[in-house]
């Protein structure tokens, strides 16, 4: 709950010396860059999470999981290929490069 305009009556005035900067609060409030960045970061992993579960089993969203250390940062299984993610989880290879271009594009990334 914001208590802080309740508290002080005067905050919550326009600024005349603003004014002419129009109403936004881009040009009223200074902006933390540790707490944009932050913000930033919690959208882009709720973006990834969410497309992750899009998968309607759990093979399906543990292979959506692997498609994105992959396309992320595929150190983190060991450098394998789609084609062999594709032969651990059963799939044509046609289904998981479907499936990385879908997560490509879902996070505007170039293909």
């Amino acid at each position: 709950m914001n208590t802080q305009n309740k508290t002080n009556p005067a905050q919550s005035a326009p600024n005349p010396a603003r004014a002419s900067a129009g109403d936004d609060a881009f040009f009223q409030n200074p902006v933390d860059p540790k707490a944009e960045a932050r913000a930033m970061a919690a959208e882009a992993i709720a973006h990834v999470l969410l497309w992750i579960s899009e998968g309607t089993t759990l093979e399906q969203r543990g292979l959506r999981a692997s498609i994105v250390l992959r396309q992320v940062r595929p150190d983190l299984i060991g450098g394998m290929t789609l084609e062999a993610l594709g032969e651990q989880a059963g799939c044509t290879p046609q289904t998981v490069h479907k499936l990385a271009d879908d997560f490509r594009q879902s996070m505007g990334l170039v293909s």
